[in-house]
This record gives C-alpha cells, structure tokens and sequence, in this order.
C-alpha cells in the first residue's frame, strides 16, 4: 500500500499544484485590490469622511477569494467549469474569452504551469510524506508572492506572517530544522535586512527594500533555520544583480526604477528549501572550513 501511494504521488502532487495555481491566480489578483479597498475605507473613516457600506468579512475576511464569481474582465462573462480547467480550458479557448474573444493573459496558465511542476519537484524530493506536505505550502505562498510583488513591489503580511508561524511551529518537533534554529533564524532573517535597509537609507537617503522583504527573509529562517540565511542572501543578491544588470542593458530599463526583490528570495529560498545542505557542506569543503 505504501509503495503504491509513494508510485502515484508525484502524479498527485502534478494535477493538485495545477489546481491550487488557478485559486493562486484568483488570490493574485485579488488580495491587493482587498488591501486597497480597505486601506480606502480606513483613511476615509480617520478623515471623517463617510466610508460607505463595511468590506464583506465573513470566513475569516477570505470570503473575497471565493465570492463573486470569476468573470471575464472585458465583457462580464461568468467563467464556467470547463472554461476554468488549468492549463486545458487555455489550450481549448486558444488564450481567448469564449464570449468577446478578448486575448487571456498568458501569465495564467504560466502560473498554473509552475505550481504544478514545483508541487511535482517537491514531493519528488521529499517522497510522499508530511514534510513534503508542508514544503508545498510553502511553495504555493512563495509563488503568489512571487506574481503580487512582480505586479505591485508589494509581500502581503497575511501571507509572510502565518508562512513563519508555520514555519516555527512545524519546527517545534525538528520537521525541517531545531526549534532554538528556527527561531534564530526567524529573528535573524527579518533583523538583517532591516539593518542593510537602515544602513542604505542612511548612506543614501533612499529606501532600497520594503518591510515585506524582511518578513520573507525571516520565513525562510522560520522554516531553514539560521544557518541558510547566508546562503539565501548571496543567491538571491547574485540573481538580482545579475537580472538587474541584464534588464539595464538588454533591455534599456532605467536603473533608477526599482526591482523588487521578493522574487528572488523566493527563489534562493526554494533552493535551499531542496539543496541547502549540500550547498552548505560543499561551500565548507571546498573552503577547507569542513
């Protein structure tokens, strides 16, 4: 029985990340524009102004996520089961609403794609089993966080905050780390980037990163444990360096606008999520420190 669920889980976690990558896509577009309108309200209401009929808060203030219905940004066409297949309805609709044929972005099917294939390469390292369960969670926050601070230089505090807690409490019994680590590393993560921003916005004047970068930092500590925070770090810095300059001069992208830097902690943070440790033991070893 074992080997039977160990041989259809990796199908599993393919069809199930597909899946859970079309709610992202939902969670992507709505969460920010929540934030928004409660944000709206809330300086309406200090202002004195009338802030109009209350935002619905039922389910714990998730219920925009399921209610209304998804529809067609162009011309209001209610989306039906077979319309909202991942990645098939796309192929079948040739990337077009079935009603005005207005072009669907590709960025939908994109997402769902990669949600199913990280869902697919986690349980394939971890086999079927309750770390590979929680390491998809984490996986799936890291890919809405990854699209809403592409869009909007923005890491919502309902997604970095409850990824940490469950990064400490499922360390509580050394799932992926010791709990002493993981709460140094919680700390750490969040402390040592408050201080590079400190420090630039000293030198400089300017603000180089936002207070959402911290918070994901210390999820990774949360989860990892202190001593992957140096390896995050370096990755993600080299990647957006790298990315950054490419942009700058393949691209003509004016330096002075910002890059967000979440995407690539999230992406260093995968990777030491899977390759961490031999990461670190090959940097020692070759280093002459192991």
């Amino acid at each position: 029985m074992a080997s039977s669920i160990a041989a259809i889980a990796p199908l599993g976690a393919l069809l199930l990340g597909l899946v859970v990558g079309s709610f992202l896509n939902v969670l992507i577009l709505r969460m920010p524009r929540r934030m928004q309108a409660e944000l709206g309200q809330a300086c309406a209401e200090l202002d004195g102004n009338e802030a109009g009929e209350p935002l619905p808060s039922r389910w714990f203030g998730l219920d925009y996520l399921i209610w209304p219905a998804s529809t067609c940004p162009s011309c209001g066409h209610g989306i039906r089961a077979w319309e909202n297949i991942p990645i098939l309805s796309y192929l079948l609709l040739k990337g077009r609403c079935s009603q005005c044929r207005t072009a669907i972005g590709l960025r939908y099917p994109l997402v769902e794609a990669a949600t199913g294939l990280l869902s697919l390469g986690i349980v394939v390292h971890f086999g079927a089993t309750s770390t590979a369960l929680v390491a998809l969670v984490l996986t799936w926050g890291l890919v809405a966080l990854t699209v809403i601070d592409i869009d909007e230089q923005l890491l919502p505090d309902q997604l970095t905050l409850p990824l940490m807690w469950l990064g400490l409490l499922v360390n509580i019994n050394g799932m992926f780390t010791d709990l002493t680590s993981a709460v140094i590393g919680a700390a750490a993560g969040y402390l040592s980037l408050w201080l590079v921003f400190q420090l630039f916005r000293l030198l400089t004047g300017r603000e180089g990163m936002g207070y959402g970068d911290f918070k994901l930092l210390a999820v990774f500590g949360a989860f990892l444990g202190w001593q992957l925070l140096p390896l995050i770090v370096l990755l993600s810095s080299l990647i957006g360096a790298v990315v950054g300059i490419a942009m700058t001069l393949l691209g003509g992208r004016d330096h002075r606008i910002p890059i967000p830097f979440g995407p690539y902690l999230a992406g260093a943070g995968l990777v030491a999520l899977v390759w961490g440790e031999q990461l670190n033991r090959t940097y020692l070893q070759l280093s002459g420190l192991a």
